[in-house]
């Protein structure tokens, strides 16, 4: 049993839509495009910081996957700016940008797992985020058998 809904697209029984592809993002999906393009803004600043002065991020210790701290900018602005092109497509509605979230934010995860000695908390921070987009993303993920 389906009945339309008020942003288009049907509504199953469960409540879950489906069908309508292109239309506004709803629920989840809103939520994970906002952490999405916070993770995407916080990971352009973080890398600009990194590429404009090396002074900005003293490393805490020895580790073992040790980059330049410019390459480590780098990274960080390039996945920043995807995610926030990809916070874009889910704002939309698009199921390519759902996916494409989905795997880059387990890319930033582990960028900023491998980012833990030069900032430790914000590092956390970020994973926590990352996690949470990749949780709102699949759990807003209804698939139609149609």
């Amino acid at each position: 049993m389906s009945q339309q809904s008020p942003a288009g697209g049907q509504r199953n029984a469960g409540g879950h839509r489906s069908g309508g592809g292109g239309g506004v993002a709803g629920g989840g999906t809103v939520f994970a495009a906002v952490l999405l393009s916070l993770a995407g803004v916080l990971g352009i600043l973080q890398g600009i910081a990194a590429i404009a002065n090396d002074d900005v991020y003293a490393r805490v210790g020895d580790y073992v996957f040790e980059f330049d701290l410019t390459a480590w900018g780098w990274i960080h602005l390039v996945l920043g700016v995807v995610l926030v092109l990809l916070a874009v497509g889910l704002f939309k509605g698009h199921d390519w940008a759902r996916a494409g979230g989905i795997t880059l934010a387990g890319l930033s995860a582990v960028a900023n797992f491998l980012w833990l000695p030069y900032q430790p908390w914000w590092a956390l921070t970020l994973l926590a985020i990352d996690v949470f987009i990749i949780w709102a993303l699949c759990s807003s993920w209804s698939h139609s058998t149609d």
